[in-house]
């Protein structure tokens, strides 16, 4: 196995910052963000139940670093070295062009959208992927729902019970991305390794009449049905942001915004934000659509609803909205929170808002 990791993936989500490319990684240091990407790595390491495999890792915070605190700190054959003080993309494509050299039968890799694309531009045909998730967005189909859904795949790959596709490699341009802009772009094809439900599919993006008549028929159920008293949480998603057009409240698509009394609280708000709201007021809610393909609707560009916020509001506080169109593609919804004994809690059955008082029962998982 390659094993690599972006050190800086997924840092952006719960500060508000939709990534960290460019000057986002910078601002997000700012905002207090803290790397998370090598405990998604190791949680994927510590969760491999089989001990047929070695390890080949770049040294420090790519790999290494992550390895040597796993069960499997033993199995590193060989380690690459890291040109930059701060990792780059050219670091990523170097190493993996080094690793495919060296023969490894797989790369798995810790990181988000842009990672994978920066992995697609160095392999071969023929090179075998798997991604797992530590990114903010994730819209690609190389990921596994989760690290331990990753670490099931990768002990079935050594097995030989999977199947290998090509799956796409979906990028977006994250300055417009920031500018609550979405402009999704399939950039490439991943052979992946895939196994029942436990790697993801790519996003889908639905524009219909009927589709727009829907989000409105749902705002309008939610709106009447709002309480003075209460915060509510709004993440990101065309579906619920229909809810601040009809208030005629300023909305962040991509991102989080808080109302309050049928007014705006704070547009575009990160975790710390939603914590201090919190601690100021005794009822929130939070409203959630599911990403459409995937079915996420936390852990998936919505990081700023992170553990600490939803332990303070609580299951029963969290409200799901989704068109007809999406939800019928789904055979459940997901979670990925980054907090495996949260997610267990929070899986069960929901009832999804699906037109004006038109209620659905889903099921919520987690994949392990």
């Amino acid at each position: 196995m390659g094993f690599i990791i972006n050190p800086i993936a997924g840092m952006g989500g719960s500060v508000g910052l939709k990534g960290t490319d460019g000057d986002a990684y910078r601002l997000a240091v700012e905002r207090g963000a803290k790397p998370i990407a090598w405990k998604r790595g190791l949680e994927f390491l510590n969760n491999i139940n089989t001990t047929g495999f070695v390890i080949y890792t770049p040294i420090g915070e790519m790999g290494l670093n992550t390895v040597k605190m796993s069960i499997h700190r033993d199995k590193v054959v060989k380690t690459y070295n890291v040109c930059s003080e701060t990792t780059t993309a050219e670091d990523t494509k170097r190493i993996v062009r080094e690793m495919i050299r060296d023969g490894v039968d797989i790369i798995v890799f810790v990181g988000g959208d842009g990672t994978a694309r920066d992995i697609c531009e160095a392999v071969n045909k023929e090179t075998v992927v798997l991604g797992v998730p530590s990114g903010v967005k994730m819209y690609s189909a190389v990921f596994a729902v989760n690290p331990k859904a990753a670490s099931r795949v990768f002990e079935e790959f050594i097995r030989g019970n999977i199947v290998i596709v090509e799956r796409e490699v979906l990028d977006i341009d994250e300055k417009a991305f920031r500018r609550d802009e979405l402009y999704v772009k399939l950039h490439c094809y991943l052979k992946i390794p895939v196994f029942e439900n436990f790697v993801q599919s790519s996003k889908t993006i639905a524009y219909s009449g009927d589709e727009e008549d829907n989000k409105i028929a749902i705002a309008r159920y939610v709106i009447e049905n709002m309480s003075n008293d209460t915060v509510y949480i709004l993440g990101p998603g065309t579906t619920v942001k229909t809810i601040n057009k009809l208030l005629g409240i300023p909305a962040t698509i991509l991102g989080v915004d808080v109302l309050y009394n049928y007014k705006l609280l704070v547009k575009d708000a990160w975790e710390k934000q939603l914590i201090e709201i919190l601690d100021r007021f005794n009822k929130a809610k939070i409203i959630l659509s599911p990403i459409g393909g995937q079915g996420f609707i936390l852990g998936r560009g919505n990081q700023q609803i992170s553990p600490n916020v939803i332990k303070r509001i609580g299951r029963e506080n969290i409200v799901i909205v989704s068109t007809w169109s999406k939800i019928r593609e789904l055979d459940y919804l997901r979670i990925d929170t980054g907090d495996y004994e949260l997610d267990k809690l929070l899986e069960g059955y929901y009832p999804v808002l699906v037109d004006y008082n038109r209620f659905i029962v889903k099921k919520v998982i987690t994949v392990t």
